[in-house]
């Protein structure tokens, strides 16, 4: 049998692959603290200045400042060192950017499991060395490095949480995962009143990556990378072990992947996504469509967020706001007449036009179709489109280069939230011309989607073979042929 028949027989979802994918889940709440952590730490806390002048210091100005907040943030860095935040803030980022790129392909060729735990273990580290630095320099290394690795580990856990399931609850631990990302910030939130110090708020939010990294040890090697890497024997002993733990009394014995790499040969990479054609064609529509919806979410998030009043509110409901999307992507993708195809475009499409409308209504509306409500629900929308894309994208390559089309891809995604900043400045040129990006963007990224092909109820190739295969039968079937006199399709 193959690696799909295996789940088949094992349990697709059974009582071992809920255990396995669990504390993976878990573990988006302590990434989404993480990736949340300068909102808080860096906050600027409020205060008055006693006398306005030049100060020759940092510490010459603490000396005139008296904050009137219970709340330490890093170093009190107000007036001209405020930029040190940001620039923090940059740096993690950055450092995801760079995970992405690296340690995506390298699960691919050396395996998810000890990618995972090695990502998972340094960030623990670099999330502590956070928390003692001794001043700004390290403070900003240490979150570079943490980027770094939670970039690389978001990547792979992500990957995990399908691999060790049947391919129909893929849609299922996607969205579980995304959805536990948003819950995580609203925890953050919650954590971050209750503890002003940011030493202490850190280490809080770092600590509970320690228990998660000692429930993760055991987890196997993905059956998926195994199998697809011609690994079959050590592909059946996980897949028996999962049968074995679901109750199921079966036999598991894999047939040979076909198309694996052959001794001496290099396993496939990076490279084949430009190789291929088929996966070069799906690579850059995917660039395009991460990039999107990184910058519209990320954009929108920033243009909606002038609400006044208190912050840990704001970023809990920066969390929060995200949640009744989940359960419309999982009503829409697994339908036969939406599918992942149709379902990502329209939520695309539908984001683009919520920030189009707000083009033609008045800058300060008192009625409750106003800018602010257009753009939370561009936000709610574009975030279901996010949460499908990772979905949708995991299916749509084989598994020998599914985490380095995912890394391409979320690369691209950062590229979207670096540059999503600078569109809310636009509004110096013209009020509505933020809107006016964000709404094409969706647009366009909606309808270059349709150009892909559907993937629901459909087989995940494991190799690039299977792939082409599976395109080619699909074009045949699709091809008008013309009829001889017997009016019988004839093909030449």
């Amino acid at each position: 049998m193959d690696i799909e028949e295996a789940f088949q027989s094992v349990g697709e979802f059974g009582r071992y692959q809920k255990r396995l994918t669990a504390p993976i889940i878990l573990l988006q709440v302590y990434m989404a603290c993480q990736s949340m952590l300068i909102v808080l730490v860096g906050a600027e806390p409020e205060y008055r200045i006693d006398k306005e002048e030049t100060w020759s210091s940092p510490e010459d100005l603490i000396k005139h400042v008296t904050f009137t907040e219970d709340l330490h943030s890093i170093w009190f860095l107000i007036k001209h060192q405020a930029y040190k935040v940001s620039l923090v803030g940059s740096l993690f980022f950055a450092g995801v950017l760079i995970g992405n790129v690296v340690f995506g392909p390298l699960s691919d060729k050396i395996g998810r499991k000890p990618v995972f735990l090695t990502c998972l273990l340094l960030e623990i580290i670099f999330g502590y060395a956070t928390a003692f630095a001794p001043n700004y320099d390290v403070f900003a290394a240490s979150r570079l490095f943490t980027g770094i690795m939670n970039g690389g580990m978001a990547l792979v856990s992500f990957v995990l949480t399908q691999e060790y399931v049947g391919k129909s609850y893929w849609a299922l631990t996607g969205t579980l995962t995304n959805m536990m990302f948003a819950v995580g910030i609203a925890v953050y939130a919650a954590m971050g009143y209750h503890i002003r110090q940011w030493r202490t708020l850190a280490m809080a939010a770092n600590t509970p990556g320690v228990l998660l990294f000692f429930l993760c040890l055991s987890l196997p090697e993905s059956p998926r990378w195994l199998y697809s890497h011609g690994l079959t024997d050590k592909a059946e002993e996980v897949m028996q072990e999962m049968a074995i733990r679901n109750g199921n009394r079966v036999t598991i014995k894999l047939k040979m992947c076909a198309g694996t790499a052959k001794t001496g040969e290099s396993s496939p990479g990076l490279l084949d996504l430009v190789k291929h054609p088929i996966l070069r064609w799906r690579t850059v529509i995917l660039m395009y469509v991460w990039y999107v919806c990184s910058l519209v979410y990320y954009g929108l998030t920033m243009s909606a967020s002038e609400l006044k009043g208190n912050r840990y509110l704001s970023v809990a409901m920066y969390g929060l706001v995200e949640l009744p999307a989940y359960p419309l992507c999982m009503y829409f993708i697994n339908k036969p007449w939406a599918g992942r195809r149709k379902t990502t475009s329209g939520f695309l499409v539908f984001a683009g036009f919520s920030c189009m409308i707000t083009i033609f209504l008045p800058e300060h509306s008192g009625s409750w179709l106003n800018t602010t409500t257009l753009a939370l629900l561009g936000k709610l929308t574009v975030s279901a489109a996010f949460n499908i894309v990772y979905i949708y994208t995991s299916e749509l390559y084989p598994t020998v280069v599914r985490n380095a089309g995912l890394g391409v891809c979320s690369m691209s995604c950062r590229i979207g939230g670096i540059l999503a900043p600078f569109v809310p400045s636009m509004k110096a040129l013209n009020q509505s011309m933020p809107y006016m990006v964000f709404g094409l963007s969706g647009i366009s990224a909606g309808c270059l989607e349709l150009l892909l092909p559907e993937t629901l109820n459909k087989p995940i190739p494991e190799t690039i073979d299977e792939l082409q295969t599976a395109t080619y039968q699909r074009l045949e079937e699709k091809m008008v042929y013309p009829r001889d006199e017997n009016c019988s399709p004839t093909k030449k």
